[in-house]
C-alpha cells in the first residue's frame, strides 16, 4: 500500500499541452484502463472538466448528471429533465468525442422521489448519450422499479455501494450487490473501493469473485470509522494490490479515479496527482 508520505512525492511538473482536437486519448497504463468519475470534477462545469481530462492525460470517463442539469428547485427539474431535448445529451457525447474522451456510462443518482417518468427518462437519456450503462446510487426500493426499464432498454445498470451495511434497502458490502445481480440480467456492479473498504469489506476477493460483473469501479481511499473523504494513502484501502490485481488478471474494469476529499487549490492538479499514483501503483 502506498503511503500519504509517497504519494505527496509524486512529481507532478506542469500539465501536458492539450491533446489536439478529436485525438484520442488512451490512459491505459499497464493493460489497466484509468479513467475518471465525472463527480471527480464537481467544482469544473463540463467545458472545463472536460478540457481538465484532456490535459491530465485521462481517456475515459462518466458523465455526471449535475453536469448537465440547472440548479431548479426540485419540482421544476423534474419538469426540466421530461421536458428537456435530447439532443442536448446528443450534443454532449458529441462533445467527449471531440474531447477524445471515451464515456463508460451515464452516472444519474435514481432516488426514491424519482417519479416514474423520470426513471424512464434517464434511460432515455444515457441511450441520447450513445451508451447503454447507467451508473448509479440509489436504493433497493428503487431497484425494483428500474428492473423492467432495464429490460425495456436492454440497458445495464451499475449499482453503487456506500457504508451503511445494517440497512437492507442499502448498497453497502458484498450481499447487497450480489442480491442485486440475482434481480437482473441486466444488473452490475458499480464497485467504490473506498466505500467498500469503509464498510468494513476487503475489495480484493470480491472483484476477484464477480469481475465479470464490474465494468466500471471508483478508485479512492476509505477506512472503517473514517469515511472517504481521506488523501490517498491515508485511509485502510489496498489501491495499489486492487490495481495490481486488474493487471495481473487482465481484468477489462475501468478504474476511475474519484476525487472528493478537497485540500487542493485546484481539482486539476489532485486528480493529476491521482493519476500519477495509480500510475506508480502499477509500474
Amino acid at each position: 500500500m502506498m503511503t500519504r508520505r509517497q504519494f505527496g512525492r509524486i512529481g507532478l511538473g506542469s500539465l501536458p499541452v492539450l491533446a489536439a482536437a478529436g485525438s484520442k486519448i488512451d490512459s491505459t497504463i499497464h493493460g489497466v484502463r484509468i479513467g475518471a468519475s465525472g463527480y471527480s470534477f464537481a467544482a469544473l462545469n463540463l467545458d472545463d472538466a472536460l478540457q481538465a481530462m484532456r490535459q491530465i492525460g485521462l481517456g475515459v470517463g462518466e458523465v455526471w448528471f449535475r453536469h448537465i442539469e440547472p440548479k431548479l428547485p426540485r419540482e421544476q427539474l423534474r419538469d426540466w429533465r421530461l421536458s428537456a431535448p435530447l439532443e442536448i445529451y446528443r450534443n454532449i457525447a458529441k462533445k467527449y468525442g471531440d474531447a477524445g474522451i471515451s464515456i463508460i456510462a451515464f452516472t444519474i443518482d435514481m432516488k426514491d422521489d424519482f417519479s416514474d417518468e423520470e426513471l424512464d427518462r434517464g434511460f432515455q437519456m444515457a441511450h441520447a448519450l450513445g451508451i447503454s450503462r447507467i451508473a448509479t446510487s440509489t436504493t433497493f426500493s428503487v431497484v425494483r422499479r428500474l428492473l423492467p426499464l432495464m429490460e425495456k432498454y436492454e440497458t445495464e445498470v451499475a449499482f453503487h455501494g456506500h457504508t451503511n451495511a445494517a440497512d437492507p434497502n442499502e448498497f453497502a458490502g458484498p450481499d447487497s450487490f450480489r442480491r442485486a445481480l440475482s434481480l437482473s440480467r441486466y444488473a452490475r456492479i458499480n464497485l467504490d473501493i473506498g466505500q467498500f473498504a469503509a464498510a468494513g469489506f476487503d475489495p480484493l476477493p470480491f472483484i476477484a469473485e464477480q469481475q465479470a460483473n464490474i465494468p466500471v469501479m471508483h478508485i479512492r481511499d476509505g477506512k472503517p470509522g473514517s469515511g472517504t473523504k481521506l488523501p490517498w494513502g491515508t485511509g485502510s484501502t489496498s489501491i495499489r494490490e486492487v490495481l495490481q490485481l486488474l493487471k495481473r488478471e487482465h481484468y477489462p474494469i475501468v478504474a476511475d479515479i474519484e476525487y472528493d476529499y478537497g485540500g487542493a487549490s485546484e481539482p486539476a492538479r489532485e486528480i493529476k496527482r491521482c493519476f500519477e499514483f495509480c500510475k506508480a501503483a502499477l509500474a
